[in-house]
């Protein structure tokens, strides 16, 4: 792709998302939605192939669909209350259509079909920002409206999503779909909390967005899309790929590691608000996603293939991106002795 439209299209993407999670009003929260999914169907589509096509097309449907669903239940709101505030959403038929929308652009269940299919057409680099950067304005839009949503119904979504984030990912093969299957997993914590503690469902996003880029990256360096190909790269990089080891047990949640720190809070906030049963319910299906993260753990560092490569070893490489994969990889699994302090800010 021309480099210069790749900067517009970069651009793009982060004024759409500042006018997003700056916003007060629906329409300009609506606008920059818009401009963002604009500027992410040319970066899906890059490569056009028939895959990537396909993706871009589901994508661009959904996120039209939700878009509109959005605008529909902001101008029920204006149209009852007369409101065109964001947290001054209050009639309890757009909550339900706004928290519909929403599901729908994050990939919440019942709505999270186009998410794993989007994912598998897209380069690694492009899934990377479709599981982090465009979750970010629909989530803060869930942030600003979480006193007015329906609990018993984001409960239900939050636990239906981590079973199938987790059933779903037992059988795959194709890296992107597995963690596609994982982000769908993490929603359904972030999902959890939000009426109760939304700082909190913030503190999630934030460390999974750094444990999922440090794990995209590293795949991008390593070239690996399944799990075949994952088993052979341990002799390009031996360093990097006893650090992908940690980085999927982070994501998985394991203590003494980072990605222990949102679950840990979570069930602990869960249980003040006399919820022990969704905490011990959503802890067990957590175990489902566990399962899949050890799998590729295996695949790229304990599994040998049976003819190993003999070309060099890359063990000292560099370049800029390995400088903030070395980075990114410490503190997506050292940050756990400051939890106390992470704790007391929120």
């Amino acid at each position: 792709m021309n480099p210069q439209a790749k900067l517009i299209f970069a651009t793009s993407l982060i004024l759409g998302t500042s006018i997003t999670i700056s916003s007060n009003h629906w329409i300009m929260a609506w606008a920059g939605l818009e401009i963002n999914t604009l500027a992410i169907l040319p970066l899906i589509a890059q490569s056009h192939h028939p895959r990537a096509i396909e993706a871009a097309t589901k994508y661009f449907l959904t996120q039209a669909a939700a878009s509109a669903l959005m605008l529909f239940s902001s101008m029920t709101n204006a149209w009852y209350t007369g409101q065109w505030d964001i947290t001054q959403f209050t009639h309890p038929t757009s909550c339900l259509i706004l928290t519909s929308a929403i599901a729908m652009k994050l990939g919440l269940v019942p709505f999270h079909f186009w998410f794993p299919e989007v994912l598998q057409g897209s380069p690694l680099t492009t899934g990377l920002l479709l599981s982090t950067v465009m979750k970010f304005p629909p989530m803060t839009l869930f942030y600003m409206t979480s006193h007015s949503l329906n609990p018993t119904l984001l409960t239900c979504m939050a636990i239906s999503s981590a079973a199938l984030g987790g059933w779903m990912g037992l059988n795959q093969t194709q890296i992107r779909k597995i963690l596609a299957f994982s982000s769908i997993a993490h929603l359904g914590w972030m999902a959890i909390i939000i009426t109760y503690n939304p700082k909190l469902t913030l503190l999630n996003f934030y460390l999974y967005t750094l444990m999922t880029t440090t794990a995209f990256l590293t795949l991008n360096t390593i070239k690996a899309t399944k799990l075949s190909t994952l088993m052979t790269t341990w002799t390009k990089a031996p360093s990097l790929n006893a650090m992908l080891l940690l980085i999927l047990l982070s994501l998985a949640g394991l203590p003494p590691l980072t990605g222990f720190i949102p679950k840990w809070l979570i069930i602990q906030e869960l249980t003040k608000q006399s919820m022990a049963p969704a905490a011990t319910m959503i802890s067990l299906l957590s175990l489902l996603g566990l399962f899949f993260y050890l799998r590729l753990a295996y695949c790229a560092t304990i599994t040998l293939p049976p003819h190993t490569t003999n070309h060099m070893k890359q063990w000292h490489t560099n370049k800029p991106t390995n400088t903030s994969i070395a980075i990114l990889a410490t503190v997506s699994t050292l940050l756990l002795p400051i939890s106390p302090m992470i704790a007391t800010i929120i």
